[in-house]
Protein backbone atom coordinates (compact mmCIF):
# COMPACT_ATOMS: atom_id res chain seq x y z
CA UNK A 1 0.00 0.00 0.00
CA UNK A 2 1.47 3.11 -1.22
CA UNK A 3 1.72 5.94 1.33
CA UNK A 4 -1.33 8.34 -0.56
CA UNK A 5 -3.57 5.42 -0.13
CA UNK A 6 -3.10 5.45 3.13
CA UNK A 7 -3.39 8.97 3.91
CA UNK A 8 -6.32 8.32 1.92
CA UNK A 9 -7.99 5.46 4.32
CA UNK A 10 -6.96 7.51 7.35
CA UNK A 11 -8.71 10.67 6.34
CA UNK A 12 -11.89 8.88 5.55
CA UNK A 13 -12.01 7.13 9.10
CA UNK A 14 -11.19 9.99 11.27
CA UNK A 15 -14.05 11.93 8.65
CA UNK A 16 -16.25 9.15 9.60
CA UNK A 17 -19.27 10.35 11.58
CA UNK A 18 -19.16 6.15 13.57
CA UNK A 19 -15.63 6.79 14.36
CA UNK A 20 -16.43 9.90 16.68
CA UNK A 21 -19.38 8.47 18.05
CA UNK A 22 -17.26 5.40 19.06
CA UNK A 23 -14.80 7.57 20.55
CA UNK A 24 -17.31 9.87 22.37
CA UNK A 25 -19.60 6.86 23.38
CA UNK A 26 -15.92 5.47 24.36
CA UNK A 27 -15.18 8.56 26.29
CA UNK A 28 -18.70 8.70 28.29
CA UNK A 29 -18.12 5.59 29.60
CA UNK A 30 -14.61 6.11 31.14
CA UNK A 31 -15.88 9.36 32.62
CA UNK A 32 -18.76 7.19 34.06
CA UNK A 33 -16.45 4.66 35.59
CA UNK A 34 -14.30 7.94 37.00
CA UNK A 35 -17.46 9.45 37.99
CA UNK A 36 -18.59 6.37 40.21
CA UNK A 37 -15.15 5.63 41.58
CA UNK A 38 -14.88 9.13 42.70
CA UNK A 39 -18.25 8.56 44.38
CA UNK A 40 -17.55 6.00 45.96
CA UNK A 41 -14.16 6.84 47.65
CA UNK A 42 -15.34 10.16 48.78
CA UNK A 43 -18.27 8.01 50.35
CA UNK A 44 -15.93 5.95 52.38
CA UNK A 45 -13.39 8.47 52.93
CA UNK A 46 -15.83 10.81 54.65
CA UNK A 47 -17.45 7.88 56.34
CA UNK A 48 -14.77 6.15 57.68
CA UNK A 49 -12.85 9.46 58.66
CA UNK A 50 -15.87 10.66 60.64
CA UNK A 51 -16.08 7.21 62.52
CA UNK A 52 -12.58 7.87 63.73
CA UNK A 53 -13.26 11.73 64.50
CA UNK A 54 -16.20 10.69 66.24
CA UNK A 55 -14.39 7.94 68.09
CA UNK A 56 -11.49 10.07 69.02
CA UNK A 57 -8.78 8.05 67.97
CA UNK A 58 -6.68 5.66 65.15
CA UNK A 59 -4.66 3.05 65.09
CA UNK A 60 -1.62 3.30 62.49
CA UNK A 61 -3.08 0.53 60.72
CA UNK A 62 -6.45 2.08 60.26
CA UNK A 63 -4.48 5.76 59.44
CA UNK A 64 -2.70 3.67 56.38
CA UNK A 65 -5.49 2.13 55.31
CA UNK A 66 -7.37 4.68 54.63
CA UNK A 67 -4.98 7.32 53.46
CA UNK A 68 -2.65 5.20 51.46
CA UNK A 69 -5.66 2.83 49.59
CA UNK A 70 -8.43 5.44 49.32
CA UNK A 71 -7.04 9.07 50.17
CA UNK A 72 -4.35 8.64 47.95
CA UNK A 73 -5.69 7.51 44.76
CA UNK A 74 -8.79 9.80 45.37
CA UNK A 75 -7.02 12.79 45.78
CA UNK A 76 -4.85 11.69 42.41
CA UNK A 77 -8.00 11.78 40.55
CA UNK A 78 -8.71 15.49 41.00
CA UNK A 79 -10.53 15.11 44.36
CA UNK A 80 -12.27 17.86 46.14
CA UNK A 81 -12.05 19.72 49.38
CA UNK A 82 -14.28 17.58 51.54
CA UNK A 83 -12.30 14.73 51.70
CA UNK A 84 -9.55 16.45 52.40
CA UNK A 85 -10.81 18.36 55.30
CA UNK A 86 -11.86 15.09 56.55
CA UNK A 87 -8.37 13.83 56.07
CA UNK A 88 -6.57 17.10 58.13
CA UNK A 89 -9.11 15.89 61.02
CA UNK A 90 -8.09 12.63 60.95
CA UNK A 91 -4.29 12.98 60.30
CA UNK A 92 -4.76 15.25 63.94
CA UNK A 93 -6.08 12.21 65.67
CA UNK A 94 -3.65 10.50 68.37
CA UNK A 95 -2.80 6.85 67.95
CA UNK A 96 -3.38 3.81 69.44
CA UNK A 97 -2.56 0.47 69.69
CA UNK A 98 -5.49 -1.88 67.41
Amino acid sequence: MDKATLIAILAMIFASAGFWNFLMRFLDKKSAKTRLLMGLGFQDITDTGMKFIDRGYITQEEFHDLYHYLYEPYRDMGGDGTAERVMEQVKKLPFKEG
